[in-house]
């Protein structure tokens, strides 16, 4: 029996429901991943990584359908994926957190499909606390979430928490980021307003010893900024997000910031996934900076 096909309104509607639903899971996700918190008796401070580089260079995601032929080899099966992935890159930073609070059983099985490969993950932070609740009594969810990294281990990179376009900057949002992202772990703020981009903002996160996130994307400014002994740089796309490719000589001038910041460890991860550009660009900068070091 064929499938209906279903209107513009139609496809709106059912795709607001599964995210409607996905948003009530979350509530209930969390409220287990307490329990389990509040169960343990393993403090979880801030990871020292076992990998000796200090340069981790990877891809947001590693599952994209059109990275089939491109990266993924014809007739590779997807559950292969992964372990293909981790042979060119030894990190990922994990978005498909943001839109589902992980359980214990699905982070468990990133430590295990790691197996005994020098693997990190960067895991971003769910939108309960970001977006649907941007960070008004979240103090208890933001421990919560970061239990994940008691089961991760030594597989723990950074915590990614974005913010989205319309929260802009005022003196009491930041406050409150500060004040409940002191937890001792690799924590990285991703500002998607320009208003963020202030002395006042860098001055407290130094402060704090948080990460500012420096970003490569449309309407944001296009610099590297430095506030810990850590960088953190997403590369969406200069002029279109998620579909650009990077030349060479824009890569040389990330290359060159990089450099310049002195930087203790460094974190750097491709978001234009489209047509596989993100593999390709980061490559590229991998073997930039390794030529320059």
């Amino acid at each position: 029996m064929e499938k209906p096909i279903l209107t513009k309104e139609q496809r709106r509607a059912k795709r607001e429901l599964r995210r409607l639903k996905q948003r009530e899971s979350n509530v209930l996700r969390a409220a287990e991943m307490h329990q389990l918190r509040l169960a343990s008796d393993v403090p979880h401070p801030r990871p020292s990584l076992s990998i000796k580089t200090t340069c981790h260079i990877g891809c947001s995601g590693w599952f994209y359908w059109d990275w089939r032929n491109i990266f993924y080899p014809q007739g590779l099966a997807t559950k292969d994926w992964f372990a293909h992935y981790a042979q060119t890159f030894k990190t990922v930073e994990i978005n498909a957190s943001f839109y589902s609070w992980p359980t214990q059983s699905t982070v468990k099985n990133w430590v295990k499909q790691a197996g005994r490969k020098r693997f990190v993950y960067t895991v971003k932070v769910c939108e309960l606390i970001t977006h649907i609740k941007q960070f008004k009594d979240t103090k208890e969810l933001v421990k919560d979430f970061e239990y994940i990294a008691t089961i991760l281990g030594k597989r723990m990179g950074c915590f990614l928490y974005q913010v989205p376009p319309s929260y802009h900057y005022t003196p009491a949002r930041l406050k409150s980021i500060v004040s409940q992202l002191q937890t001792g772990q690799r924590n990285v703020i991703e500002f998607r307003h320009a208003s963020w981009w202030n002395e006042k903002v860098y001055a407290a996160l130094r402060q704090a010893n948080l990460i500012f996130c420096s970003c490569s994307a449309p309407r944001l400014p296009d610099e590297l900024v430095k506030t810990a002994d850590d960088i953190y740089i997403r590369f969406h796309g200069k002029k279109t997000w998620y579909r650009h490719d990077y030349s060479q000589d824009e890569l040389k001038e990330w290359a060159f910031r990089i450099q310049q910041a002195k930087a203790q460890t460094i974190w750097i991860y491709f978001n234009n996934d489209f047509g596989g550009n993100a593999i390709k660009n980061a490559k590229a900068l991998a073997r930039l900076l390794k030529n320059a070091s």
